[in-house]
């Protein structure tokens, strides 16, 4: 998804377009579990790497990033870092993961969730079983190398997924994660425009998603951070926003 050119950019914005689209219609027809629903699974507290937080009690919302590493990426790590804010970065290999691996390696470092968006951004639902698997085990494999952890959270390309991406996943000890809030920060780069849709949309144990591929993400960060934190909201990695229970292999997991 990194602007290589004209025909990848009209690619990225059509698969985005899509994906908006899903999260608002198709994707409602998936069989997901909420945050909540989640908590209730499992008892005990669990430690959150940015301090000690009960979704149970705190009004949690998780903040999370598709389709990086980018350009951008070490300017949005720098903002999260002064604002204690924990997010979650679902990565591509190819081009995003291969090209920046000492940012792979800062995301871990810093706290935050590393989990894979597919090597190659291909669309799960319409590829073999085969390619499938090898969409999703060679990130895992890049970042486990480069992070010494495998991701245990897939996100799935626009939102797609059926049963056998279900087992594949379940085979490979991943849960897929969706979205409740969509800024479509593929559409502009006005920074207050992407703030203001986030802010709009956002709601107790909601999963934001956002792209730090686009020039216009990473300025409004700080903006959604400060109002949502007013707000009485408090930051946390998508296992954290489902803790003290934890995702399931297989499972997808959306508010």
């Amino acid at each position: 998804m990194e602007r290589t050119g004209a025909g990848f950019r009209a690619a990225t914005m059509f698969a985005a377009a899509t994906a908006l689209a899903l999260s608002l219609t198709g994707c409602a027809n998936v069989d997901a579990t909420a945050p909540s629903a989640a908590r209730t699974r499992s008892a005990g507290g669990v430690q959150a790497r940015f301090g000690s937080v009960d979704c149970r009690e705190a009004k949690c919302i998780a903040l999370t990033f598709d389709a990086g590493p980018s350009e951008n990426s070490a300017r949005l790590l720098d903002i999260l870092k002064e604002k204690h804010v924990p997010a979650t970065f679902f990565l591509l290999g190819k081009r995003h993961i291969e090209k920046y691996p000492q940012l792979v390696r800062r995301m871990a470092a810093e706290g935050h969730e590393v989990a894979s968006h597919t090597w190659d951004h291909k669309i799960l639902t319409r590829i073999e079983p085969d390619e499938i698997r090898a969409e999703l085990e060679r990130p895992n494999e890049e970042i486990e190398r480069l992070t010494g952890r495998r991701p245990t959270l897939m996100r799935p390309p626009q939102g797609r997924t059926d049963d056998t991406v279900h087992d594949i996943c379940r085979e490979l000890g991943l849960s897929e994660v969706l979205w409740s809030v969509t800024a479509k920060d593929y559409t502009t780069t006005d920074s207050d425009l992407i703030t203001r849709r986030v802010l709009a949309q956002s709601s107790r144990d909601g999963i934001i998603l956002l792209h730090d591929i686009y020039q216009g993400t990473v300025p409004a960060v700080p903006g959604i951070i400060d109002a949502l934190k007013e707000r009485g909201y408090v930051f946390v990695t998508v296992p954290q926003l489902l803790a003290p229970g934890t995702a399931e292999p297989g499972k997808v997991y959306r508010p």
